[in-house]
């Protein structure tokens, strides 16, 4: 499961209306189902306008495909049918872990609140799903 976007070399990723660049990934950004369809576009744009097409995932950008989550998200992986993430849910709060869905698209946050980012690390390198 991925979608492909036009991206800036410093960071943005092409808006609709496809001269401007967005600093976060949201649904006013241009996406695209498959590589070739943003190879498309990304020619038809004018030659001053230098673009990458970037392939995201749930692992490279959850927020996008689990709307739920909310907060600065530090990291990710892949545990099962997972994604697991350290979020720090507002800025100054403990650090938790957030567990995405890839089959339900639900979020949840572990109940255990995390004073640095070191301290979750922990938790996050050895995190099992519940049985």
């Amino acid at each position: 499961m991925s979608i492909f976007a036009l991206q800036s070399p410093a960071g943005g990723f092409l808006d609709e209306d496809l001269k401007h660049f967005n600093k976060e990934f949201d649904d006013w950004c241009v996406q695209f189902e498959s590589f070739e369809d943003a190879e498309l576009i990304a020619g038809t744009l004018d030659r001053r306008t230098s673009v990458d097409i970037v392939e995201i995932t749930p692992l490279s950008y959850p927020k996008y495909f689990f709307h739920d989550l909310q907060g600065t998200i530090h990291a990710t992986r892949q545990v099962g049918d997972n994604i697991i993430c350290i979020v720090e849910p507002f800025m100054g709060s403990n650090f938790r872990l957030a567990v995405c869905s890839l089959k339900t698209k639900k979020t949840r946050l572990t109940p255990t609140r995390y004073k640095s980012a070191l301290s979750v690390e922990g938790a996050f390198a050895t995190y099992m799903p519940q049985t």
